[in-house]
């Protein structure tokens, strides 16, 4: 018998589409049928969008690797966020009822994991003096993009524990997650020299206009 915590996936992908789905309505890993615009639905089909935008950020960082050996080593963990953000959706396309004892999920050891690598990053970092703006990098915006996808994510989720039982693990870890990313934002711009673009409220057009009167 296996001693691995999650069960392996036993899928077989032969026919993409089925067009059980043309009248607005999907399945649930238990079989059951939601709108596609259900809350859970909407919640784990953002998780989705976000795994895909790290693995934007995973690319870039693959492809920075060779220049800046640092980035290889967060290339791993974006990846393995990745595996994380699929259990993350497994567990939240499944109804608390239907969860299998070795059912892919989100835990407190991935939570515990994420505060440890966001904290060896920013003890990298000088303090912030202003909120800064995405853009200081390609790799610096594209983390941006993860972390309000990932935020968002999060409010959904809100919303679904207020609605339905949804894991506590899984509001930690997006909220961790987020963190995070901030934190990396800044984190690459260091590793490879960017300069960060710092929030100057009078950069705005209409301090210009202002300060002409």
């Amino acid at each position: 018998m296996s001693d691995a915590l999650f069960h392996d996936p036993h899928i077989a992908l032969n026919r993409i589409y089925t067009k059980r789905g043309d009248a607005g309505e999907t399945s649930l890993v238990g079989g059951q049928r939601r709108p596609k615009d259900d809350l859970r639905i909407d919640c784990y089909g953002t998780v989705d969008e976000l795994n895909s935008f790290v693995g934007i950020a995973r690319t870039t960082a693959e492809e920075l690797s060779s220049r800046f050996p640092p980035m290889d080593d967060f290339a791993a963990i974006l990846k393995r966020i990745q595996h994380e953000l699929f259990n993350l959706g497994s567990i939240l396309a499944t109804l608390p009822a239907d969860v299998h004892p070795k059912q892919p999920r989100v835990s407190a050891a991935d939570v515990a994991q994420l505060e440890k690598d966001l904290d060896c990053a920013n003890e990298e970092l000088p303090p912030l003096r202003s909120f800064v703006l995405p853009g200081g990098s390609r790799l610096d915006a594209e983390l941006h993009v993860c972390r309000t996808v990932c935020r968002r994510a999060e409010r959904i989720l809100v919303s679904l524990a207020r609605h339905e039982e949804a894991p506590a693990e899984a509001v930690m870890y997006l909220n961790r997650l987020s963190d995070a990313l901030f934190v990396w934002s800044r984190w690459v711009n260091k590793v490879t020299g960017a300069e960060e673009t710092l929030w100057s409220p009078n950069a705005a057009a209409g301090a210009w206009t202002e300060n002409e009167k």
